[in-house]
């Protein structure tokens, strides 16, 4: 195997080691606070000016703005041409030094702020704890980061699904593998021929089409797995 042929989709729990939170797991922000869920909602979001005002101080607050990158991240940035698809909007992939051009994100970037009303972008620390009215229209402002009820962007999907299509390994780290059409993208690299890895604690529904399946913590996994491929 080639290092251009290792591809992989990851979720929140690769950035677990970094103090971020996941949201299905034991301590997941859904979990201990399933209500928080309805704050993701598209609908909820653009039709409730309390619904806005809480998702905003909660992300005003969130602990990704100061977290540092963990072993997992460092160990992928440092496997040469290997694509990055992640569910994560934290940017700590980059932050470990993986190119930009490398990482396709899937859900968004909390780092990006966008108007619903006239599409004009913003970096979100720049409007954090003012107003989130768009200073170009006065538009609701939203993070870049897809709501349930919102579609993927058509273009990223597919090159989501292009990447997949031409692996020879495909890890899956760090997520349920529940949220679709990004879980659905190691059925298409295994359709292809990829070897899937799930590593991930609990089960997921993809785990029959798994050649390896890694309940291991990610923390010393995946740099172990990077290792293996890395030869």
């Amino acid at each position: 195997m080639t290092h251009d042929q290792d591809r992989g989709v990851d979720g929140a729990g690769i950035s677990t080691d970094s103090g971020i939170p996941d949201y299905r797991g034991p301590q997941g922000e859904w979990t201990r606070d399933p209500k928080a869920q309805n704050l993701f909602t598209y609908e909820s979001f653009m039709g409730d000016a309390e619904t806005r005002r809480e998702f905003w101080r909660r992300y005003e607050k969130h602990p990704a703005w100061e977290a540092e990158p963990n072993e997992a991240h460092r160990a992928l940035a440092k496997l040469p041409n290997t694509r990055v698809l992640t569910q994560n909007v934290d940017g700590l992939h980059q932050k470990a030094g993986t190119p930009a051009r490398k990482v396709l994100e899937l859900h968004g970037s909390m780092h990006r702020t966008v108007c619903t009303r006239c599409g004009e972008g913003f970096n979100t620390k720049e409007i954090l704890g003012g107003d989130k009215s768009c200073p170009k229209c006065g538009g609701i402002l939203k993070l870049g980061v897809t709501l349930f009820g919102e579609n993927l962007d058509a273009d990223v999907l597919g090159q989501a699904r292009n990447i997949a299509a031409v692996s020879d390994v495909f890890l899956a780290i760090g997520s349920s593998l529940q949220v679709e059409p990004a879980a659905a993208l190691c059925a298409v690299a295994v359709r292809a021929g990829a070897r899937l890895m799930i590593v991930n604690r609990d089960p997921t529904p993809y785990d029959d089409l798994a050649a390896e399946r890694i309940t291991e913590p990610i923390g010393t996994a995946v740099p172990r797995l990077c290792e293996e491929l890395s030869r």
